[in-house]
């Protein structure tokens, strides 16, 4: 009983070490920083580069953000996140997977599910539900989504103009949608 008690404590002691948050953090690096990337961050981060998982306002030269983070990250040159909720805006916005909010900045890659805007000079997203608004928007599928741009691709839609009105054809001037 007492070995079964003891790895309780330990589990319990250790989950908590992994899960500590801290209010704010400042960051040269990832490596020299206030506080280290395991670190939650809930509540305001400044960095030359910094990258924590966090539910924050990060403000940077470039913002990464590590699991699923949430908040509002504006960078001087780039945003990164595995799976972010809430506005990035910088030049360049990078998340690994899934994105739901507002990306806007002169390129944004979504590499999982966009739901939200992405608005910027390149707009690309694997499935997008909502608007992508620049000069190039490029979606593998999209559900629910309208893209206005000059070039407009949405790589499932399959036929031109053979599914109107849930969809208009792969690639548009203009204005393109699939539903």
């Amino acid at each position: 009983m007492k070995t079964l008690l003891a790895s309780l404590a330990a589990i319990l002691v250790s989950t908590c070490v992994m899960a500590e948050t801290k209010p704010i953090n400042l960051s040269l690096t990832p490596e020299i920083a206030v506080h280290d990337s395991s670190t939650f961050i809930k509540g305001l981060t400044l960095s030359i580069w910094g990258e924590n998982e966090q539910s924050s306002l990060a403000l940077g030269i470039v913002n990464g953000t590590k699991g699923n983070s949430s908040g509002f990250s504006w960078a001087f040159m780039l945003n990164y996140a595995d799976n972010y909720t809430g506005v990035q805006w910088a030049p360049v916005n990078y998340t690994k997977g899934n994105f739901i909010g507002w990306q806007d900045g002169w390129v944004n890659y979504t590499g999982g599910g966009m739901k939200g805007l992405q608005s910027g000079i390149v707009n690309y997203a694997v499935t997008v539900t909502g608007l992508q608004l620049g000069i190039v928007n490029i979606a593998e599928t999209a559900d629910s989504s309208v893209q206005i741009g000059l070039v407009n691709i949405i790589h499932s839609n399959d036929e031109w103009f053979k599914a109107l009105p849930e969809e208009l054809a792969p690639g548009m001037i203009f204005v393109n949608w699939g539903f």
